[in-house]
């Protein structure tokens, strides 16, 4: 059970499961409610975009983990490291820190892993939905430099047009090496 007598901050991640792009995780508290929050991935683009405005009014940070330190660390710590860089940041007070997950970092803060907790807890609802909105704006301006990949469509996913575009084009600076489907293209030129 959590105080309530301490600052809740929520915390997600966005983009553990694509071949493209970084990890980026978010921290939130929450000073009032927020109507329809929700995990970000059972919500339309318009509403996270809304949402967004609605959330980034209160205390937030977002931080981002490259594909070379996924490809370092692998996307569990890689995960792990993103989220301690957006507690390091944040600009409230951190009081009890709910993570989304089964693990939290090995920090000392108060804190607890709670499984599908953006959709069991506000705060890491809104920490989702902050995360996969500046993800998917990150990889709508690598579509701007790399046109022929679709990120604008797929976001980095491993998406039938993404492997075709990845096998016709080569790879990309944001491409994660570690990744089988990645892996097996640069493997295949060497």
């Amino acid at each position: 059970m959590v105080d309530s007598s301490l600052k809740i901050v929520g915390v997600d991640e966005a983009g553990r499961g694509p071949l493209a792009g970084p990890v980026v995780a978010a921290a939130v508290s929450l000073n009032s409610a927020i109507a329809g929050l929700d995990d970000s991935k059972k919500l339309s683009k318009a509403k996270r975009k809304k949402l967004f405005h609605e959330i980034t009014q209160h205390p937030w940070a977002f931080a981002v983990v490259s594909p070379r330190e996924i490809d370092r660390y692998n996307i569990h710590h890689a995960s792990l490291l993103a989220f301690e860089r957006a507690i390091k940041v944040f600009p409230g007070q951190v009081g009890h820190i709910l993570v989304d997950g089964k693990y939290t970092p090995n920090w000392d803060y108060s804190s607890e892993a709670v499984i599908k907790g953006d959709q069991k807890f506000k705060e890491i609802s809104a920490a989702s939905i902050i995360a996969k909105v500046i993800r998917d704006m990150m990889m709508e301006n690598l579509h701007q430099i790399y046109p022929m990949y679709g990120f604008d469509q797929h976001k980095g996913y491993p998406t039938a047009k993404h492997i075709k575009s990845m096998n016709e084009y080569g790879l990309t600076p944001a491409h994660r090496h570690s990744y089988a489907p990645v892996k097996n293209i640069l493997e295949a030129v060497q």
